[in-house]
């Protein structure tokens, strides 16, 4: 179902999350479960996955994570402030003790000259450790193409969070 990296770096994630006793939840806005998918994919996953968040709506975001009404108007839902209140939110509203978060633009549409199609912002948090952050700019590859590569980026996050 999956390319051949994702299914391996989401079978090396279930390994390693079992190995550490870590609990997993996602807040995905512009993947839309894609990365929750990535990851149940690997048989054994329930013991490292409590749930995902699929908040595509400000509304959701607000409502099932806890996002700032004042963050989502200062700084828009595709933002740094915003990813990084996902990914406490969703810790924060699971059992999780780690989570990732995304939101961006996929395209075709929606881009404007400060947010253009294919930027991305994710962000990784873990209790007791400082949220990693990255902002991807994938540029107008197609709508598939920035969701896989949105994947690929947020697995890649959740291995180095991961780490002891």
């Amino acid at each position: 179902m999956w390319p051949a990296d994702i299914e391996e770096s989401a079978r090396r994630i279930v390994a390693d999350f079992t190995e550490r006793k870590l609990l997993l939840a996602t807040a995905e806005s512009c993947t839309a479960g894609l990365i929750a998918a990535a990851i149940t994919e690997i048989a054994g996953s329930s013991i490292i996955f409590d749930r995902g968040f699929v908040t595509y709506s400000n509304e959701a975001k607000r409502e099932m994570i806890g996002v700032a009404n004042a963050t989502l108007k200062a700084h828009g839902a595709v933002s740094r402030p915003t990813v990084l209140e996902m990914a406490q939110g969703a810790i924060g509203n699971s059992g999780a003790n780690i989570s990732v978060a995304v939101t961006g633009i996929a395209g075709p549409g929606g881009g404007s000259d400060d947010k253009p199609v294919g930027l991305v912002h994710l962000a990784a948090a873990r209790t007791g450790q400082e949220t990693l952050h990255r902002e991807m700019r994938y540029g107008d590859i197609g709508r598939s193409a920035v969701r896989l590569a949105t994947v690929r980026t947020a697995l890649e996050m959740l291995v180095e969070i991961g780490k002891d």
